[in-house]
């Protein structure tokens, strides 16, 4: 089969001349992808993903009626696209994921049993994935291809990233075999990143990072071009979705979190400027930054995984001096507005790998302000991140307990209440005891609703329990934790085991109304 001609936009991107002699077509590597081979992709929340290999395997699988016999264990840096990974797991190619997955049909698979997925902190995977810990029982240590998309291939082989880092400097250190998906329908970000590999104990050295400016590493990732067995033209974008906008509930919750910063520089225990800050995905993280860009703070840094839309404002209000991520999720409008003003954006901004922007070491000693929303919080505030009714996975735990363990302020916000099929408020997520816990109460500072900010620092298990159901619990959920805590506390106090009251019988009761009755509202402590 002869080879693909370069195009002009192909060869502008493309600066060492042997890497061009390896463009190839997707089909042309189909062979390096047998049945059980352990894949590694770039992206990070859906951005800078591999496009054409994943969706020729896809398509390959799909008109041979393949579906179940090739199948794969993936590594990806957090979620991947939709249009890709999402319809891996519908073709049942996914045999194996970690460490963090979005999308219907892969968390339908994880659910049934079907994919063994391992979610773990996304800063620690990286390392872990160069400790050999996910390729144990393997003849070697190494993954047996890596896709990486870049924006640019620089004269040494390097490759520039796209708009997330994630794991893939880890990736490609161990990657047997790597193919390269050269995206030429977005700008070049060379300059935007700081890439920094990976050292084993005895010899890793320090991250030398004493601001959210600071660059320790290269522009691009260091890769052997021996190991690239392909080189693919890559022409479509991320598949983003548009942004919603911030309801009632996440404008009321943000305004608690600026208030009470407000209150902490009044103390004294808060510059003027804040300390920089990190913000979770969704409505409630996105009318934070929002609210910040109508605050009185200025010169605001940011420290956080994930960049969006809101970001852009707070940057275009002046407010914002400069932020570091590991990807820009932004929507099509809001990838648009970033590409047209490059030249206003880019210098403001910096992409490191998820190893450096989780780091728990920097997050302490930059004292990041971490913000991230659960599924519930218990009374004593232990937090679940990951399983509905204890059992069902979301998404993974992501970064939030790196940021929520190490950050000097650690804020965990939510509704309070979700609805249930039959009725608006049928959920509380504030819970006598939480199903699942990724966040224990030794980690959070700070619990806030809608309808107000519970401040816990400092306090004994029962005061804690009193402020997070007075200020965080819906009017609806008030009486009923307040009945539970009040029969707990009297029954554990006089066994003379008090410290956490629990009535071990009873503290599912909520869940188990959810289940039997369509509402937690409908409990009755027996």
């Amino acid at each position: 089969m002869a080879s693909p001609v370069a195009s002009a936009a192909l060869k502008a991107r493309v600066r060492r001349p042997s890497m061009l002699k390896k463009l190839c077509q997707p089909q042309d590597l189909l062979h390096h992808f047998p049945n059980g081979s352990y894949i590694g992709w770039s992206g990070f929340t859906g951005v800078g993903y591999p496009k054409k290999m994943p969706t020729f395997l896809a398509d390959h699988v799909e008109k041979n009626g393949l579906q179940g016999q090739l199948k794969y264990t993936l590594f990806v840096g957090a979620s991947s696209g939709a249009e890709t990974e999402n319809r891996w797991a519908g073709l049942d190619m996914i045999e194996r994921r970690s460490p963090h997955q979005v999308g219907k049909a892969i968390s339908k698979g994880i659910n049934e049993g079907r994919i063994k997925f391992f979610d773990k902190h996304l800063s620690m995977f990286p390392v872990d994935l160069v400790y050999g810990f996910y390729t144990k029982d393997r003849p070697s240590n190494k993954l047996d291809v890596v896709v990486v998309e870049a924006t640019a291939i620089k004269e040494d082989g390097s490759i520039v990233p796209g708009a997330s880092v994630g794991a893939t400097p880890e990736l490609v250190q161990l990657a047997d075999k790597i193919i390269i998906e050269v995206n030429t329908s977005i700008p070049s970000f060379e300059g935007l990143h700081d890439i920094t590999m990976t050292d084993l104990p005895p010899r890793r050295k320090p991250y030398l990072i004493m601001g959210v400016e600071d660059r320790i590493g290269t522009t691009s990732i260091p890769i052997d071009p021996e190991k690239v067995v392909g080189v693919l033209h890559s022409d479509y974008p991320d598949q983003t979705a548009p942004n919603t906008a911030a309801d009632a509930s996440s404008k009321a919750i943000a305004e608690h979190i600026i208030e009470f910063w407000e209150h902490e520089v009044s103390r004294g225990r808060l510059p003027d400027n804040l300390l920089p800050i990190q913000s979770g995905i969704g409505n409630i993280a996105n009318a934070v930054i929002g609210g910040l860009a109508g605050s009185k703070f200025q010169n605001l840094t940011v420290w956080t995984e994930v960049i969006q839309d809101t970001f852009l404002d707070l940057f275009d209000s002046g407010k914002l001096e400069f932020a570091t991520a590991t990807s820009v999720r932004f929507s099509p409008d809001g990838f648009k507005r970033f590409y047209d003003n490059w030249e206003h954006y880019h210098n403001k901004l910096l992409l490191r790998s998820q190893q450096v922007s989780n780091s728990p070491e920097i997050i302490r000693r930059l004292g990041v302000i971490g913000m991230n929303t659960p599924v519930e919080v218990d009374i004593y505030a232990h937090a679940n991140s990951t399983c509905v009714m204890g059992s069902r996975m979301l998404n993974g735990l992501g970064g939030s307990a790196d940021f929520l363990r190490s950050s000097k302020y650690s804020i965990m916000h939510t509704p309070s209440t979700r609805p249930s099929k039959t009725d608006p408020h049928g959920v509380s997520c504030i819970v006598p005891m939480c199903t699942h816990i990724d966040q224990t109460e030794h980690d959070l500072d700070v619990v806030v609703t809608e309808c107000g900010l519970a401040d816990v620092r400092g306090l004994s298990p029962r005061e804690r329990a009193r402020v997070i159901i007075n200020k965080c619990a819906h009017d609806v959920y008030k009486p009923i934790l307040t009945e539970y805590f009040e029969k707990a506390e009297f029954e554990c106090l006089r066994k003379g085991m008090g410290h956490q009251p629990h009535l071990l019988w009873n503290s599912f009761d909520m869940h188990k109304a959810l289940v039997e009755k369509g509402s937690m509202a409908k409990v009755e402590w027996k």
